[in-house]
């Protein structure tokens, strides 16, 4: 083998491998965003007693923070697929930190939904990019590497309970402050990962122009994909509206019937959220093993025993089923991310910031509505109506099979 055949095999070698440290720190780095977001709605007890709030103006607040943050994800993957900006990841968590401490601070309703538009527009910018970073990173194994990095984001909102029991119950409002740290800490991160995510474009140049060949080649979806996206995306309206009912105001419902303290309520959310931050971790190699539309069919569907009865058991089953269903539920998390970058090569930062972008925006609009449904009816009727959500996981079996998807990319 010739000397520059050599070079190119090892190139193409390297450039396979999987970064493993890249994608635990982009992974930390995401826990570490997604914990700072987490204070908005682990607030709401706080701010509902501090300030009299209603169900639907805490919704308005979580609207507020997801809708932005949904909307500009796509916008941000759409130019950054473009051209790639490294050093947007720091910058998104700068404006994080700016919200946060605006939140600490914030003396009205109207200053509050003001500061979580800043962390909106941090979170906006970050997934997208984090996102890329993570596929840029994961070599041949993408369904573990994406679960790497999403099981970061799963982690750090799984704090939120804790973060409300052990900071906010005890400091109140203020007690946000205490992230700031955490946002400096984040920047600092990702510095370093901007440093090598602008170096790895440098070195691995082939990458981004295989990216921009498939990019051409897909400028004009087919009908059959367009439809796919169609399917991922209404299997994500599901997952979102009743993550966004059960993260929102499951917390008072546990309060209201089983008569338990905010901070004991928090332990029920809590294993709620940990749990999917574990099922999403296993989802991405379950994925890479048996295929993306069997895990997405099965984490959707597996769900709706427990979810139905959740509302309907004594405290200590309660406990349990919302255990097993974030777990469940949340192995699809990754998946469809994935699913949806492979059905449009060369689009990875768009279809993120779409895949992801959207589930934020579905979460954002369910909160408002759900705490509306809550307000007019009552929450034992809401949290016992979106138990019925993930029965929509039956679309998934409509969803082409992975090797239908890679022959389309051929």
């Amino acid at each position: 083998m010739s000397q520059p055949a050599t070079v190119s095999a090892n190139r193409a070698k390297a450039a396979d491998a999987t970064m493993f440290n890249i994608l635990f720190i982009i992974g930390l780095c995401h826990l570490l965003n997604d914990a700072i977001q987490s204070v908005v709605p682990a607030m709401f007890p706080i701010l509902e007693k501090s300030m009299g709030l209603s169900f639907t103006q805490l919704g308005i607040i979580a609207f507020s923070l997801n809708m932005v943050s949904s909307v500009l994800q796509p916008v941000v993957g759409v130019i950054t697929d473009k051209k790639p900006m490294p050093f947007a990841l720091p910058i998104g968590l700068t404006l994080t930190l700016g919200g946060v401490l605006g939140i600490a601070f914030a003396p009205s309703f109207g200053l509050i939904v003001i500061s979580v538009i800043f962390i909106g527009l941090g979170s906006a910018v970050f997934h997208p990019e984090g996102s890329r970073v993570a596929y840029m990173a994961a070599g041949n194994r993408r369904g573990l590497a994406q679960s790497i990095y999403q099981v970061g984001g799963n982690t750090g909102q799984a704090l939120a309970p804790l973060i409300t029991a052990l900071i906010l119950v005890p400091f109140g409002q203020k007690g946000a402050s205490w992230f700031t740290i955490v946002a400096a800490i984040a920047v600092l991160l990702l510095i370093y990962i901007a440093n090598w995510y602008k170096k790895r474009l440098v070195k691995y140049p082939l990458i981004s122009k295989k990216q921009e060949t498939l990019t051409a080649k897909k400028s004009g979806l087919s009908k059959k994909v367009k439809q796919a996206l169609l399917f991922i995306l209404l299997l994500i309206f599901a997952r979102s509206w009743y993550i966004s009912g059960m993260t929102n105001f499951y917390a008072f419902y546990a309060i209201e019937e089983y008569s338990l303290s905010i901070k004991d309520s928090q332990l029920f959310l809590f294993a709620f959220l940990i749990a999917g931050a574990f099922g999403t971790f296993f989802g991405g190699p379950l994925a890479d093993r048996f295929g993306k539309k069997k895990v997405i069919s099965i984490s959707m569907l597996s769900t709706v025993p427990f979810s139905i009865l959740i509302p309907f058991v004594p405290s200590v089953l309660a406990f349990i089923f919302l255990t097993i269903t974030g777990f469940i539920l949340m192995t699809s998390f990754s998946v469809t991310v994935v699913y949806a970058q492979e059905l449009v090569p060369g689009k990875i930062g768009t279809m993120s910031g779409l895949t992801v972008g959207l589930a934020f925006g579905m979460g954002a609009i369910g909160s408002v509505g759900l705490g509306y449904i809550a307000d007019l009816f009552s929450l034992s009727s809401m949290v016992s109506t979106i138990g019925f959500l993930p029965l929509l996981g039956l679309i998934a079996f409509l969803l082409p099979s992975d090797h239908t998807v890679q022959e389309w990319n051929q």
